[in-house]
């Protein structure tokens, strides 16, 4: 299934290569135009707000709440009758620690609130919160794929793999923007478009 949208674009790998190129530009140009310090890290009106700056010009749903059910492979992300209530108890989570900070994060990614594109959101927002409390950021560069996509997909159940896995890529090199831009690297992709199952309303 090929998302709708504004670039009318039908074809499955057309789609994901313009969208990984715009994408990259819009986040870039929050990186460098200071538009990330403006948001509250930690907010779901920050995550909102990245969320819109990055897809806008692809997608009409960027920055808004899904109205689909989702899955990945046999696990389900939370179903659209609790989604609401699970951002509100996410927003509230402490976020003073790196291990809060993180467990943080792991709720946000079993929400995926969005449609298409948490994944890439989720990483910048994270970040965010790193760069806020502990004047840290990741090192994506340094965190394997495939080790990632597998932590997070375990992360439901047991969160320990991807705190481990996460802080040995801490790095206080916070204006480093070759860094952030790792972070949304297309193949780190684990919101791709083939492996999700929805339930349309």
């Amino acid at each position: 299934m090929i998302l709708e949208n504004k670039l009318n674009i039908d074809n499955q790998a057309e789609l994901a290569r313009e969208e990984e190129r715009i994408s990259k530009i819009h986040a870039k140009e929050m990186f460098e135009t200071g538009y990330l310090n403006t948001l509250e890290p930690g907010t779901f009106d920050a995550l909102i707000k990245i969320h819109k700056f990055l897809f806008e010009e692809i997608y009409e749903f960027a920055g808004k709440l899904r109205k689909v059910n989702i899955a990945k492979g046999n696990y389900r992300f939370t179903p659209l009758t609790y989604l609401d209530e699970a951002i509100k108890n996410i927003e509230k989570m402490p976020q003073s620690t790196y291990e809060e900070i993180i467990e943080k994060y792991v709720e946000m990614n079993i929400a995926h609130p969005f449609r298409e594109g948490n994944g890439r959101s989720t990483r910048i927002w994270l970040d965010l919160i790193l760069k806020k409390e502990l004047n840290l950021v990741i090192d994506w560069s340094k965190i394997d794929k495939t080790d990632y996509l597998l932590a997070m997909e375990r992360s439901p159940i047991k969160d320990t793999e991807i705190k481990v896995l996460l802080k040995q890529a801490l790095t206080d090199k916070i204006d480093d923007r070759e860094l952030y831009m790792k972070g949304i690297d297309n193949s780190y992709l684990y919101e791709g478009y083939l492996s999700f199952k929805t339930d349309e309303l």
